[in-house]
């Protein structure tokens, strides 16, 4: 276990969220859940639980607190169909954002990245990467092969 876990808040709906989370992510699981009362009927009051090797911590809180786009879950993916998957499953119910942005049906922002990006704005020619920059900041889904052929425009 980390020392350090990132801890999510809730508006009474933890549970769906497990189960949602869960059904997205291949490698994840809930790995500890703990009831106001009842262990079998009551609702959940805080869970623990591993996406793709992060582990998480989440209370069910009520309404005093809301996610803003201020912290983020970024999402380091392999290739244009991760992006795909990611952003078509997580943005149901949710609202997609612009550069890869999105926030979920509960609220939580998620960056949905594919690594080549990184790969083209850390290019060694500064225009081929402003260019890069530049046709990111139109995007909403991240599209790796525009993403090159902007890279590879003549100026």
């Amino acid at each position: 276990m980390s020392k350090l876990t990132p801890f999510l808040w809730f508006d009474d709906n933890l549970e769906d969220a497990l189960a949602f989370y869960t059904s997205v992510f291949e490698d994840s699981e809930v790995m500890e859940v703990s009831r106001t009362g009842d262990a079998t009927t009551d609702p959940i009051f805080s869970a623990t639980f591993r996406i793709l090797g992060q582990e998480l911590r989440a209370i069910n809180g009520g309404p005093h607190f809301r996610f803003t786009e201020a912290i983020s879950l970024f999402v380091d993916c392999g290739d244009q169909a991760e992006v795909d998957y990611l952003w078509e499953r997580l943005t149901e119910g949710g609202q997609p954002s612009q550069c890869g942005w999105l926030r979920d049906r509960f609220g939580l922002s998620w960056q949905i990245i594919p690594r080549r990006l990184m790969e083209l704005l850390g290019d060694p020619d500064p225009a081929a990467a402003a260019r890069v920059q530049e046709a990111m900041l139109r995007m909403g889904r991240i599209d790796i092969a525009a993403l090159e052929a902007a890279r590879a425009e003549l100026v």
